[in-house]
């Protein structure tokens, strides 16, 4: 049995714009897989909320940057998450110009549902020891949604 659906008008945002509404249903079948779990909880623990590949990369040893890519995009097409970009012109060669950070109706629908809480979350992601690469990518601003 499918639960009921709450729709909410907006852009769904993120990598692939193909979603107009948010979609509570697909957005939790989705967000459930566990290296899309993963990934969210990564995004979630985040000390600025908005992770590069890179840094998912880092956090999750199993998958390519690819895998991850291939994540994103399904998460940002149900609109759990989104993409915040650097324009080329403000761009810094070596360091990544894309972050992905969840989108206000994916927290919504997460914390009604007591998914990845932020708090846990952190803690997990604070544990683990990190390069001194991956410290400096954690501490580098983020561009504005």
């Amino acid at each position: 049995m499918k639960p009921k659906t709450e729709h909410a008008t907006g852009d769904g945002g993120g990598v692939s714009e193909t979603n107009s509404e948010f979609n509570t249903w697909r957005a939790l079948q989705r967000a459930t897989d566990k290296k899309r779990a993963d990934i969210i909880a990564d995004i979630v623990g985040h000390p600025l909320g908005a992770p590069s590949v890179e840094e998912l990369d880092y956090m999750n040893p199993p998958l390519s940057e690819d895998s991850i890519r291939r994540h994103l995009n399904t998460l940002a097409d149900v609109g759990v998450v989104r993409v915040l970009e650097f324009e080329p012109g403000e761009r810094i060669r070596g360091y990544p110009y894309q972050f992905f950070e969840l989108t206000p109706e994916a927290r919504k629908l997460f914390d009604r549902n007591g998914l990845f809480p932020e708090e846990a979350w952190q803690r997990q992601y604070a544990a683990v020891k990190k390069t001194n690469r991956i410290k400096e990518l954690e501490s580098m601003p983020r561009p504005d949604a």
